[in-house]
């Protein structure tokens, strides 16, 4: 995303470390920084107002639940490794959900394989109680 003009700092800079900006984990020379860019660059401008609403609306809606300790810094490092390139979103949703149905997590079976998997199970009790002994 740019507005196409040359800016001081690059937009995809200012879009990478957006969230540190509305989290105020910024020192202030960058957040001034980060501020003039707002000013001349109106797509930057609507994605920070988009994300900042999207983060008032989850801390109205879940600012109340504790959060694990160690919940910021993993999901802070999948960012990071997100970023740099070292793995990609869908590849990292895979793996999660390979992970949680090898441990019988909260991924759930597909309607299908739900289906046939019921189906399946009493046909073998029958099958079994009819064979001779």
């Amino acid at each position: 995303m740019s507005c196409g003009d040359p800016h001081e700092t690059d937009c995809s800079e200012v879009l990478d470390h957006l969230y540190e900006y509305l989290d105020h984990e910024m020192s202030e020379g960058e957040t001034t920084k980060f501020e003039e860019h707002f000013g001349e660059c109106n797509p930057c401008l609507e994605k920070y107002g988009l994300e900042q609403a999207v983060k008032k609306l989850v801390k109205r809606c879940c600012g109340h639940d504790d959060v694990p300790g160690d919940l910021r810094s993993k999901v802070l490092g999948r960012i990071e490794m997100i970023r740099a390139g070292e793995i990609r979103p869908e590849a990292e949703a895979s793996r999660d959900r390979d992970r949680d149905e090898a441990s019988g997590g909260p991924a759930k079976p597909s309607e299908p394989a739900a289906k046939a998997a019921k189906g399946s199970e009493p046909a073998k009790a029958s099958k079994a109680g009819s064979e001779p002994a």
